[in-house]
């Protein structure tokens, strides 16, 4: 119990620092409390809605614990629950973790929590609360996992959804960091081939916490410069960029666009196919932006230089409901 007592303190003093200024959020003690309080009245928004998301990093956790890197993986946490709030406009408020491990070690929770708290201030959203876990016997020595639960608001009237998406539109994509998190069971499944020589370049972009777009797409939104957006999470870009366009539309994709990384064309040579990287990873592709071609400029306006988005398609009639064109360039 005293090193339980300890993280707690540990949280209430970290929590704060994402604590935006004169908001009620700082009259309320949240942390060690049994639920978590935020006052919306604040926000002074006429007609909001609330938009939810839940995510976890899945088996990057094994990257970090072979590398024994802890300080980013809750960047990923936070990022994998905000990016997903964007692609309905809203605006991430407020966030919660899960942290459940086999021993409590303080050293390697608290970078952990440092990087929740890293999160949540890129995403310019509270960290109101959350559980640590510990369980032995569920989980292995060293082992542990992570979970985090995200709400935003939206106001009604500015709500991104399938309709918004027209003829003609075209696709931008936005660079990702990296890898992001997803893709690490194959990753790991690379990493097991014998005699595999992992320079540390490699090391550091597996690692690599994922890109959190949540302050361009609030500037996005705001001036309304787009008619919807996909996060490129779990199954690729293709199977997540069809999940917001409308039934009878098409999403054409010129994949010898791509611009991929470094990392991803390290995998390549580790004879992945086309379609397997292409479903199984982002491959460069953090997140989409379809717009209106008028409105390219401003966009490119809002993102840094490392971040900038290009046009690798456009909405079309027919069917079928995916075209693709042009090569992978690995």
């Amino acid at each position: 119990m005293a090193v339980a007592d300890k993280l707690v303190n540990y949280i209430s003093k970290i929590s704060r620092k994402t604590y935006k200024k004169n908001t009620e959020t700082r009259s309320f003690k949240n942390i060690g409390s049994f639920g978590s309080i935020f006052d919306l009245a604040q926000l002074k928004m006429k007609n909001p809605l609330i938009v939810s998301s839940t995510d976890g990093v899945g088996t990057k956790i094994e990257i970090a614990n072979k590398f024994k890197k802890y300080n980013t993986i809750g960047i990923d946490l936070v990022a994998m629950c905000v990016n997903d709030l964007l692609v309905q406009g809203a605006r991430p408020i407020f966030f919660l973790d899960y942290i459940a491990i086999n021993k409590l070690k303080l050293n390697k929770v608290k970078k952990i929590l440092d990087g929740i708290v890293t999160g949540c201030k890129l995403s310019d959203c509270a960290l109101i609360g959350g559980e640590t876990a510990e369980m032995p016997g569920t989980y292995e020595k060293n082992k542990f996992d992570l979970a985090g639960f995200a709400v935003g608001l939206v106001e009604r009237k500015k709500l991104l959804n399938k309709n918004k998406i027209k003829l003609n539109d075209i696709i931008l994509a936005v660079p990702s960091s990296g890898m992001h998190s997803n893709g690490f069971s194959l990753v790991r499944h690379v990493l097991k081939k014998k005699n595999l020589y992992l320079p540390s370049c490699i090391k550091r972009e597996l690692i690599k916490p994922t890109k959190i777009y949540v302050k361009e797409l609030n500037i996005i939104n705001d001036k309304k410069l787009i008619n919807g957006c996909a996060n490129i999470t779990g199954g690729g870009l293709l199977n997540n960029l069809i999940r917001v366009i409308p039934e009878k539309l098409c999403l054409n994709i010129n994949l010898s666009k791509i611009k991929t990384k470094s990392i991803f064309k390290w995998l390549k040579r580790n004879n992945i196919k086309d379609p397997e990287m292409l479903n199984t990873f982002n491959c460069g592709v953090g997140f989409c932006l379809i717009t209106n071609k008028k409105n390219i400029k401003k966009i490119k306006k809002i993102f840094s230089s490392e971040y900038q988005p290009y046009q690798i398609g456009f909405i079309s009639k027919g069917k079928p409901r995916i075209k693709t064109f042009g090569q992978m360039q690995w």
